[in-house]
């Protein structure tokens, strides 16, 4: 499909209520058309891959083009340099974790970039780092251990930043590392215990949000 063609698209299934209900769930509803998940994937599936349409569709900049463009963007044609001016770009809590689980996390810099997206100031570049983990936890199945011990010291260094996008997502992580075998669960459970006793209400939330998933009967009996 052309450009045009998918805009035509996204403006026919527009949704002025979607729109409005997007911000109940603290999503940046400023240029969004109100199309949900389901038409997006179904929109890019008939678009198929196609790295120059997904740099239009990100340049245009309503939330749907950009979620559109992650799904149709080819993860080997990305640079490290696209990645930073898209994760610049993000504005919303929504646009941010689609790119990370639809595109970047299926690069070859998705490693490199939690270690450094992790250092950032800004709210969503550095949630998007926490996303990569949550999603690198749940579909690199091959990683060992390690990969994923090395991301307990960002973990815990960030666990205290009260900003509620930040904080939700390195709860997200923490979980997801912890659900992943035996061994991983054990070490995620006592990094959240340590994490419990920091002077911050972020940091208190995250551990213990996390200990009552990590330790539930649930979790405990899937992975061992």
């Amino acid at each position: 499909m052309e450009f045009e063609e998918l805009i035509n698209e996204l403006e026919s299934l527009s949704s002025p209520e979607d729109v409005e209900g997007r911000a109940r769930f603290g999503i940046n509803s400023n240029k969004a058309y109100g199309v949900r998940m389901p038409e997006l994937r179904r929109i890019a599936r008939k678009t198929g891959k196609n790295h120059e349409l997904a740099g239009m569709l990100w340049e245009h900049g309503y939330s749907e083009t950009r979620i559109l463009a992650s799904l149709i963007e080819i993860p080997e044609m990305v640079s490290e340099e696209q990645m930073e001016k898209w994760a610049l770009d993000f504005d919303s809590w929504d646009v941010c974790d689609q790119c990370c689980i639809n595109l970047f996390c299926k690069t070859p810099f998705a490693y490199k970039k939690v270690s450094e997206w992790s250092l950032r100031d800004e709210e969503f570049v550095k949630r998007a780092a926490f996303t990569l983990i949550a999603t690198l936890a749940v579909h690199d199945k091959k990683a060992p251990d390690s990969k994923f011990e090395q991301f307990f010291p960002l973990i815990l260094r960030e666990s205290s930043d009260n900003r509620n996008f930040v904080k939700k997502a390195v709860n997200w992580a923490l979980r997801q590392i912890g659900k992943r075998n035996n061994n991983l669960n054990k070490e995620s459970i006592i990094l959240a215990e340590e994490i419990c006793n920091i002077e911050s209400r972020s940091a208190k939330w995250i551990a213990k949000d996390a200990l009552r998933e990590l330790k539930s009967e649930k979790v405990q009996k899937r992975i061992n």
